[in-house]
Parts: structure tokens; sequence; C-alpha cells
């Protein structure tokens, strides 16, 4: 007899999932976009509810996605991204869900792909890699460095560190729910806590379409991005960090040293350099000591 392990039959009460869709002043764009979710929902066999959570817009996002046929969650006031997501999972009811935006730019059609990968995953993700993806050129430079860092460091290749399409569990976001974010580093933080803690996942390429109305990525957002990187990382994979940037001083330091010795002259900076080298690995070791504790808790 053979097993696949890894793969687990999905059960009855598994085939039912909540799609979360945040929206702030996205009154022209929500209604198609949860008619264009629940035609794609129909086609699945799964069980469905679909949430549509008002971010404190001052438009008709609410009363549009209302007639739409989704539940509306309205907030008094802006709190950002994250934040409607959280208050859009705490409330959907289904074990699996699944997030994607109102404004157009990513496929509905791709649904049911997710959804037929969500036995043998915790987390499926639909990675802007496809024929049509529209990304601005001025983001690019930054979203490909951003995405190669995270690589690197959590150890897996991420070819889509923060789409805003993927199917989770709600038990994997209530794990993590102390590390998101409540501003658009919610999707980033959620894939490097998968990625660096062994959860099964998976990336689907699906297209990515020109965003319907103005966007809401400002360019100070990739510093935000890149120090969340660092500081998920080094929470969970501390000597990720710690090793390199060791080295890097270690081998300064011992260049200069030896330029030093030639010139019969050794200078502070070379000891610093393989003083601050020391003291970074030990940091580093206690860094990963505390982590590994941690996630035996």
């Amino acid at each position: 007899m053979i097993e696949e392990v890894g793969e687990p039959a999905i059960g009855a009460k598994e085939r039912a999932v909540s799609v979360v869709i945040p929206a702030y002043n996205e009154g022209p764009h929500v209604g198609a976009q949860v008619r264009a979710v629940a035609a794609s929902l129909q086609q699945t066999g799964f069980e469905w509810e679909l949430i549509v959570v008002d971010d404190g817009s001052v438009d008709a996002t609410a009363a549009e996605a209302s007639a739409a046929g989704a539940r509306v969650l309205r907030k008094v006031r802006n709190e950002g991204y994250g934040a409607a997501l959280k208050t859009g999972i705490a409330a959907a009811k289904h074990g699996w869900i699944l997030i994607t935006d109102a404004d157009g730019t990513y496929p509905t059609a791709a649904i049911p792909e997710l959804l037929a990968r969500a036995a043998r995953n915790e987390m499926v993700v639909g990675a802007r890699v496809g024929r049509n993806v529209h990304i601005p050129l001025v983001r690019r430079p930054a979203k490909w460095f951003l995405t190669r860092l995270a690589s690197y460091l959590a150890g897996l290749r991420i070819p889509d560190l923060n789409s805003g399409m993927r199917l989770m569990r709600k038990s994997l976001v209530k794990r993590y729910e102390h590390l998101l974010p409540q501003g658009f580093s919610f999707t980033t933080t959620i894939t490097l806590s998968c990625a660096c803690n062994g959860h099964p996942m998976e990336f689907v390429p699906i297209d990515y379409a020109r965003r319907l109305g103005a966007s809401k990525i400002r360019p100070r957002h990739a510093w935000d991005f890149l120090l969340l990187i660092l500081r998920t990382v080094v929470l969970f994979h501390p000597l990720k960090f710690f090793l390199p940037v060791g080295f890097t001083l270690f081998v300064a330091g011992a260049a200069k040293f030896a330029y030093d010795l030639v010139q019969d002259n050794l200078s502070e900076s070379a000891v610093l350099a393989l003083l601050g080298a020391l003291i970074v690995w030990c940091v580093g070791l206690l860094a990963d000591q505390n982590a590994r504790m941690a996630m035996k808790r």
C-alpha cells in the first residue's frame, strides 16, 4: 500500500471558505468585484461567505458592497489594510480565509485553483508572475530587491512576497496575529512567518491587472517592508542576519590587520572590527537560542 505524506484529504467541514475583501473608498469598483468573486466561488463546490470590510470610507463603498450581496463590516475610521483584514478574519465563520482586493487587480478566475490546493497546504499564495502582470515600473526595482532578500533570509524561494490574493487557514492567522501589523505589511509578515517556520505553503502563478482608481501604496512603504523583513527574519532565523554581518566585519578587520602588520602599525580600526565581529556573532547565537526556545512554547 502506498500512502502520500503531507497531503491529507480535505473533509466536508473544511470545504468552506470565508472571503475577506478590505476596501477603502472603492465605491466605483467594489460592487463589480463582489459579484465576480461570488461567480467564481459558485464553481468551487465550497460553502462560502463573502465579507467586505469598509475601512472608514467616505464614499459609497459600504452601500455598493451590500447591494452586490456581501456581508459588510463598516469601521468608523480608516485604520489600515492589515487592521481591516484582522476585523474581517475575526468575524469569519469558516476555517479557510481567502483574501483579495476590491480594486480589480487580482483575477477572480484564479479562486478555484487556490481552493483546489487547500488540502496539502496551510497557505496558498497567488503569485503575480503570470503572463499579464501590470506592476508600475517605479516599484519593480524595490520589489525585486525585497523579494530576493526575503528569499535568502527565509531560506525559501518566494516569488511574490506581498500578494494580496491568498488562501490561508484561520488558525494560521491567529497563531501569528500578535506579529501582524495594521498596514500593508500584513501579507509580507504572514508570508515570512510561514516560510521561516516550515508551514506547508504553495505559490500559484496569477495575472495582475491595472488598478482601478488611485493606488494607496506610497514610496515610503518600501522602507517599511525592508525593516519588516529584517525584523521578522531576526525573530525566527537570527543567524541568517547576524552571521553575514559578523563575517563582513571579520573580513574587514582581518584585511586591515594584515595591512597593519606590513606597515608595522596595529590600528584601532582593525581591533574594533574584529571585536565587533565577535560581539555580533555572540548576539546572534543568543538570539538564535531565544528564538528556538520561543518556538517550543
